[in-house]
């Protein structure tokens, strides 16, 4: 079985974004560990973070709390550990609904 580096996914996921018109800046927060890897910003205004992960790989506590913290103030948090979810989850924040699950 062929494992696809966390950083191949994320480059996927940069340029699916760039080809939907939308920017997808590395997202870093001094001050405030745990905060997702990537914003995802889409037309008309949509956006979200999205962590990404190596396969299998699953976030940490402190990043499954930010998740929480963020979801309670109304933004959508994917966890992108698969290159082939990349489609779906775009289709979702540009439709303006988010998973409630954090494995996604």
């Amino acid at each position: 079985m062929v494992t696809v580096a966390e950083s191949k996914i994320e480059h996927e996921l940069v340029m699916e974004v760039r080809n939907r018109g939308g920017m997808c800046p590395k997202f870093v927060s001094p001050g405030m560990d745990g905060m997702p890897d990537r914003l995802v910003l889409l037309r008309d205004g949509k956006a979200a973070f999205v962590e990404v992960k190596a396969p299998g790989k699953k976030p940490r506590k402190l990043q499954l709390r930010r998740h929480v913290q963020l979801r309670s103030r109304g933004y959508m948090v994917y966890v992108l550990n698969d290159p082939d979810k990349i489609p779906a989850i775009l289709d979702e924040i540009e439709g303006g609904r988010g998973w409630e699950d954090s494995s996604h």
